[in-house]
């Protein structure tokens, strides 16, 4: 079965036909959905879809860009969220300097504590990094533990960044962008072993080749597997095999 290691279902995006959304998934072969949250609104809602949907799991956390309301209180509020067997790890979490005049001490120090509650709770984390690659990398250096692991979602950095990831413990999650002509996932692709390698979609959003420019769904996670198996020149059902087991070690189900 195909995996989307996340996806956004719960977003207003897919309330006209969110169960035509989840039909054509499972149509399309797509048997394990991971739903991360933004905030603890968004966290609560990716929860509440995984306790209604049994090939879905939750994880919770706080989008470095969706920190305008957060309070230091929240990150008790998050781990109260987290404490449900449908959780299976905490994110998306991280770093995002692609924006002007953002904070990055609060970024930093929602990120910081967000790895010690996942510590505390031993769940892996999924981060979110853009153009923050020596900061991600050096607080998850200082904040890292025996027990660090996760992935690193919708990957934007090089083979370099992807094999300092790897290092770290953290698996590569590749979205739809690898479709896309001018893209150079294709090249960290070929450099990581397959068993490194996740798949993704970020729906609603970066839909990939040929559904480029509308909105994204589960479904189209079909196409991020193929364009994986056609770089590595190896079967789409191998990149099916090898995924979901990697997705199933890592967030322990």
């Amino acid at each position: 079965m195909f995996v989307d290691a996340h996806c956004h279902l719960s977003f207003p995006q897919y309330d006209d036909d969110r169960e035509d959304v989840i039909k054509r998934l499972q149509q399309a072969g797509v048997g394990l959905l991971i739903h991360p949250g933004t905030n603890l609104q968004t966290s609560l809602e990716a929860l509440e879809f995984a306790r209604q949907h049994e090939f879905a799991y939750a994880n919770v956390g706080f989008h470095p860009g969706d920190l305008d309301d957060f309070s230091p209180n929240q990150i008790a509020d998050l781990a109260a969220q987290a404490n449900d067997n449908n959780v299976v790890g905490i994110g998306e979490i991280g770093l995002d300097y692609h924006y002007p005049n953002i904070d990055k001490a609060k970024q930093q120090m929602v990120f910081r504590e967000s790895l010690k509650l996942a510590k505390e709770l031993d769940l892996p984390v999924v981060i979110h990094s853009r153009d923050a690659w020596p900061d991600t990398f050096k607080i998850l250096e200082e904040e890292s533990h025996s027990g660090l692991r996760g992935m690193m979602h919708c990957f934007s950095g090089g083979v370099d960044e992807a094999n300092y990831s790897v290092k770290l413990g953290f698996k590569i999650s590749i979205p739809g962008i690898v479709t896309f002509k001018k893209s150079t996932l294709p090249e960290v692709v070929t450099a990581m072993s397959l068993d490194d390698l996740i798949t993704e979609t970020d729906c609603p959003y970066l839909a990939p080749v040929p559904y480029r420019g509308k909105r994204n769904e589960p479904a189209y996670v079909v196409e991020v597997a193929k364009k994986i198996a056609e770089v590595k020149k190896i079967s789409l059902s191998n990149v099916q095999q090898e995924v979901y087991k990697t997705s199933i070690r890592l967030f322990g189900l």
